[in-house]
């Protein structure tokens, strides 16, 4: 049997969720009167959340494993675990060799340190010699990008400079286990891209690697295998196309709005939005193709009449506004009743990769309403075969290019450009 680097038997995690134990004056009296009584009243108002049940599973050295499920299915809280920052209810974990985590910003930096002594002081917690962290300082430094302020206290660090110096120290210094959340999604897109480049340099040197996140074609491109959760249980463990299956299915009967979606402004009183559905080929769909045409729908109530009401939807990746598009082309009311605004995009447009949605609406006498993050658009990794180098960007916009020489006819093509300026179109 091939040597494991983490085993995992039997893990469960409860947490206790405390209720409401009484905030009158008459209550607080007589608990100084009958403590006893105060303390059970406040032991039955607390419950049990299963945050794990049962889990189990065994990685090899030098395995690359995915972790992926719905917010709230207990991937977050499996990597607490095995990074020894919250003790499991019961059941067992080993962990073979020096183990690193990168589960949030800064995870392990003290903010009055230099980044030079934190990368120091990180070696030393993950059991290093000096020897071995100086070999990669400067490593580590470029990477990060931090050469200039690597002598400043990081509390005066930016959130990028945070993450870029928190990732680069886990990724380089030599550990047998890499533990990595979605924290990545905090960095700009450039230094994604360099840090899912370095996940797969690391994969490749043979260290064992868990990595939460919720970019399927991240999952797809790194891990050769995956792990799905479903309500604190390990509901799939194999295949990553068949635990990304399962994923995508999941969602076959959701409601698109995400489960905290929050609209504010003065027109909040007067709209609600029901529902938000992404269509491919008459079907919704939670995984899209991006070489296929795509409609999203947007259902509501106008609970009065708007006189002019003009409604966006805004898509956003790698923290950056890609577009905005309206419903309408002027001066339209909204007339009280339920109603439906469509947006239809030509195969092509889109770029492989998740898009966050945000939806918005203006009114007359700057009356306004928005909701950011209310929906999540991902798109499969399918570039319709063209070569990678040719598909970078956010989105596809037509064009046309010519190239004139004086001894060749002139030629002209259709072709498209990426706009992000990531690389060559």
């Amino acid at each position: 049997m091939s040597p494991y680097a983490v085993r995992v038997e039997g893990l469960h995690k409860e947490y206790a969720v405390q209720g409401d134990q009484a905030g009158t004056l008459y209550d607080l009296l007589g608990g100084l009167l009958g403590a006893a009584r105060q303390r059970g009243r406040a032991a039955h108002a607390a419950t049990r959340f299963q945050a794990l049940q049962g889990v189990g599973f065994e990685l090899k050295a030098g395995e690359v494993a995915g972790v992926i499920g719905r917010n709230g299915a207990g991937k977050s809280t499996l990597l607490k675990i095995l990074s020894r920052i919250t003790a499991p209810t019961r059941g067992r974990i080993e962990v073979r060799g020096r183990l690193a985590s990168l589960l949030e910003v800064g995870t392990g930096f003290h903010p009055e340190l230099s980044g030079r002594e934190n990368i120091f002081l990180n070696g030393a917690i993950l059991g290093m010699k000096r020897a071995e962290v100086t070999r990669k300082f400067d490593e580590i430094v470029d990477f990060a990008e931090v050469d200039k302020f690597v002598d400043t206290p990081v509390k005066r660090y930016s959130s990028g400079m945070y993450v870029r110096l928190a990732f680069a120290v886990a990724a380089h210094l030599e550990t047998d286990v890499l533990l990595v959340d979605e924290v990545l999604a905090v960095g700009d897109a450039s230094f994604q891209r360099k840090s899912l480049g370095k996940m797969s340099d690391v994969a490749r040197g043979g260290r064992t690697v868990l990595f939460v996140s919720h970019n399927l074609a991240a999952i797809r491109n790194l891990c050769s295998r995956a792990l799905l959760f479903e309500g604190g249980r390990l509901a799939f463990d194999g295949a990553v196309e068949g635990a990304l299956g399962r994923y995508e299915r999941s969602f076959g009967t959701a409601v698109g709005w995400a489960s905290d979606a929050r609209f504010d402004g003065p027109l909040a009183p007067s709209i609600r939005f029901d529902q938000f559905l992404c269509i491919q080929d008459a079907e919704p769909a939670a995984i899209h193709d991006p070489m296929r045409a795509l409609r999203m729908e947007i259902r509501g109530t106008a609970l009065r009449d708007i006189p002019v009401l003009d409604l966006k939807v805004s898509l956003f990746r790698d923290g950056l506004h890609v577009t905005s598009c309206h419903d309408t082309d002027g001066d339209v009311p909204l007339r009280q009743g339920p109603f439906v605004s469509t947006f239809d995009f030509p195969a092509g447009t889109f770029k492989p990769g998740r898009y966050s949605i945000g939806i918005g609406a203006t009114a007359s006498a700057g009356s306004w309403l928005w909701g950011p993050d209310v929906a999540a658009l991902d798109f499969s990794d399918n570039t319709g075969g063209r070569p990678l180098d040719r598909n970078a960007g956010m989105l596809s916009i037509p064009y046309k290019a010519r190239r004139l020489q004086d001894d060749a006819p002139a030629a002209a093509e259709t072709s498209r450009v990426s706009t992000e300026g990531g690389g060559p179109p």
